[in-house]
């Protein structure tokens, strides 16, 4: 489910807390940066937390023993309708590798305007670690000094790099999840036992819970049954199948596995320098392919003869 439209958030309620306490006692800073494995609750953190601040005065505001939105609530629809006056929204379009500078001076003219109401304005970042150069030096402009009642959430994939200039101007929450809260939060969102759903190849390695939810809401529309499925087995299916064509997801999902399974046959493998080269040339075709826009079919079809040995 997208994180704007999941209405219960589970496991982060420790530092949705604090920010709502920071909140009410008007010591709020202006620069949020929430850092963490991507599908981790991010996104739904600060969506629940945006409606929070924005639903105080309506109808079915923000539940906040329950921490739940409530789906009539005014905020809740216009946001995920894009007519927030309130809100602004900055992130990776689809099939793009950027945020891009014409997006980050769209949000600068939004600033520039004159505000609707006396509510907060909040500009949501998400995947700002994909901010270019040019889009993050535009940005950096108006963080420095933001326009009164004008705050700014950003979101972090820890995995990868984000600007230190950036980071430094933020009050900085680092979510990490144990593997017990990943399982626990994943089995809610699912209302399935994910040990039932899945091979124990996926259970024994780290996913976070919007991986998880993601894999079986895929597994389940594609027919494939994943508490039989090794971590091979799937891999073939994607490949053979070419599930990847047409589908970002399944592309970069194949890459995620790729690393995986050759974490687990290092980890079975007596001949671990062997394992280590192929894994380096792999991960370096990986990146090429990616950055490059090159032929993801050439690059699976050798995985699958080389390492798979299929």
């Amino acid at each position: 489910m997208e994180p704007n439209l999941q209405t219960k958030l589970y496991g982060l309620n420790k530092i949705f807390d604090e920010l709502s306490n920071l909140f009410i006692n008007k010591k709020l800073p202006s620069k949020i940066l929430l850092s963490g494995p991507k599908g981790s609750g991010k996104s739904t953190l600060a969506y629940h937390f945006i409606n929070y601040i924005f639903s105080k005065n309506e109808k079915y505001s923000y539940n906040y023993n329950e921490k739940t939105i409530n789906k009539d609530n005014k905020s809740f629809i216009l946001i995920n309708n894009n007519t927030h006056p309130n809100f602004f929204l900055v992130d990776l379009l689809k099939e793009k590798k950027n945020i891009e500078i014409s997006q980050t001076r769209e949000m600068i003219n939004y600033i520039n305007k004159s505000s609707f109401n006396e509510l907060p304005r909040i500009i949501l970042i998400d995947n700002a670690e994909n901010l270019n150069k040019n889009s993050l030096n535009s940005l950096l402009k108006v963080v420095e000094e933001p326009s009164d009642n004008v705050s700014f959430i950003f979101i972090h994939n820890i995995n990868k790099q984000i600007s230190d200039t950036l980071k430094s101007r933020c009050l900085l929450y680092k979510i990490n999840l144990s593997f017990d809260e990943t399982l626990d939060i994943s089995n809610l969102l699912l209302n399935e036992n994910l040990l039932n759903l899945v091979h124990n190849d996926f259970i024994n390695h780290y996913f976070t819970p919007g991986d998880f939810v993601n894999l079986v809401n895929f597994a389940k529309e594609n027919n494939i049954d994943l508490s039989q499925y090794s971590l091979k087995d799937f891999l073939l299916h994607l490949i053979n199948e070419k599930l990847y064509i047409k589908n970002f997801f399944v592309k970069s999902y194949i890459y995620v596995l790729i690393e995986l399974y050759f974490l687990k046959i290092f980890n079975n493998d007596n001949n671990k320098n062997k394992i280590l080269n192929l894994y380096t040339k792999f991960i370096y075709k990986i990146n090429n392919t990616f950055k490059y826009n090159l032929d993801d079919e050439a690059l699976f079809l050798e995985f699958k003869l080389k390492v798979l040995n299929e």
